[in-house]
């Protein structure tokens, strides 16, 4: 059976209209999800290793610092010791062991990250919970940070 030169028309604008809808459907989709994949406030899960040595979205550079979902993340309320740039060998180890809880305690469970806001060091943080426990103050319930801000406790 031969179809007419209108039918053929219409056949062909209906295929490429069904076309542009498939297009259009999954550009929306896409869309949709890589903006609530970057929100910060959202829940997130995952492994947080050391940045040191693994690669990926989620990892941990010190005993207050992560990268979440990509994005670095200073965890507001606490200091931790340092690792790198540590004053002394004790400094060192005390990072080096709350670097390694920190990516344990982020690891248990679903992590909320805060909107950022400057804390009184001026250092730009944010509010980081895991299950709804406050990670800050476990840090420094375990005695592996302090304070922002505190001197009471010198890490050498």
């Amino acid at each position: 059976m031969r179809l007419s030169n209108e039918q053929e028309m219409w056949f062909g604008v209906t295929g490429v209209l069904i076309f542009a809808a498939v297009i259009a459907v999954l550009v929306i989709g896409i869309s949709a999800a890589t903006i609530f994949r970057n929100d910060p406030g959202a829940e997130r899960t995952g492994h947080f290793g050391q940045c040191y040595n693994e690669s990926g979205p989620n990892c941990v550079v010190d005993g207050d610092t992560a990268y979440v979902r990509g994005e670095e993340v200073v965890i507001a309320g606490m200091e931790a010791p340092q690792v790198d740039g540590a004053r002394c060998d004790a400094e060192r180890s005390l990072g080096i062991e709350a670097s390694l809880r920190l990516g344990d305690l982020l690891s248990s469970g679903n992590v909320k990250v805060g909107s950022a806001f400057q804390d009184e060091l001026g250092r730009e943080v944010r509010t980081v919970s895991v299950q709804g426990k406050d990670v800050a103050r476990t840090m420094i319930s375990a005695e592996l940070a302090r304070n922002a801000g505190s001197k009471t406790r010198k890490w050498c």
